[in-house]
């Protein structure tokens, strides 16, 4: 399996990412939270709209306080773009899509 970058965001506060399109439905999801306002105060909130109607298809991440993580989700091929929903913490989102192969030596 290798992984093709769909994309990096950061910033504070709310934000709607491009649409992108997913051949295959399998995603990896990279987030970071840093810079809390104060302790106990931060959020992070990341959700895949569906890029023609704009309904949720699925939560990616919902994360309290400073931290960092990966998620691997599935869905099927669409377009998609995100929702970032935050609050008091600088943040920082990568989305990759999962595609069956291997990486060249």
């Amino acid at each position: 399996m290798v992984w093709k970058e769909v994309g990096s965001w950061s910033g504070r506060g709310n934000a709607q990412t491009e649409t992108f399109t997913s051949d295959t439905g399998g995603f990896r999801v990279r987030w970071e939270t840093r810079n809390e306002t104060r302790p106990g105060a931060g959020a992070l909130k990341v959700i895949f709209r569906s890029g023609d109607s704009g309904r949720p298809i699925m939560e990616a991440v919902d994360a309290r306080g400073v931290g960092r993580d990966e998620e691997e989700i599935a869905d099927l091929v669409r377009w998609y773009y995100l929702t970032i929903e935050s609050a008091n913490v600088d943040w920082t989102v990568s989305v990759d899509e999962r595609l069956r192969g291997h990486v060249p030596r």
